[in-house]
């Protein structure tokens, strides 16, 4: 038995000799964990939330949406599509929080208030809606979008 362990530790002593083994090449300068890419996770999760949005995955879009604000609160972007998926699943005690976290962030624009106009077009609120709709088609260069909100709180 004492032989053979001779012999193979001889065998890779060769071996080591052969290939140049030294640890005088070995870099030891000290580093630290290198994390990987952090991708821009608002902004991934925004892109998620339109996705799911367009898809009629409201639920799904609300928990990307608020993920996104919740990473970046001046986002809003985020907060228009957190506050739409809100009034979509019926939520309209978070869609107020999110719209009025959207106009501290954005202002008071007329797409912004063209959707507070949906919103309390959903909700049934029709003289609401209709002012906030009116308001907002008296500020966008293209009102069609308002226009075509007018026509539905017309037929209701």
């Amino acid at each position: 038995m004492r032989h053979n362990n001779f012999t193979a530790m001889a065998a890779m002593a060769a071996v080591l000799m052969m290939s140049g083994c030294t640890t005088g090449g070995v870099d030891t300068t000290k580093t630290t964990a290198i994390q990987p890419a952090a991708k821009n996770i608002d902004t991934t999760d925004l892109a998620q939330g339109k996705a799911q949005f367009r898809d009629a995955n409201y639920g799904l879009a609300e928990k990307h949406f608020r993920k996104a604000v919740e990473l970046k609160a001046d986002n809003a972007e985020a907060w228009m599509g957190l506050a739409a998926s809100y009034d979509e699943l019926g939520r309209f005690d978070f869609a107020d929080r999110a719209y009025s976290q959207l106009l501290k962030v954005a202002g008071r624009k007329p797409q912004i208030v063209n959707n507070m106009g949906y919103s309390q077009l959903l909700r049934g609120n029709r003289k609401k809606a209709k002012a906030l709709l009116l308001e907002a088609k008296a500020g966008m260069a293209d009102p069609t979008v308002v226009n075509a909100n007018l026509a539905l709180l017309n037929k209701g």
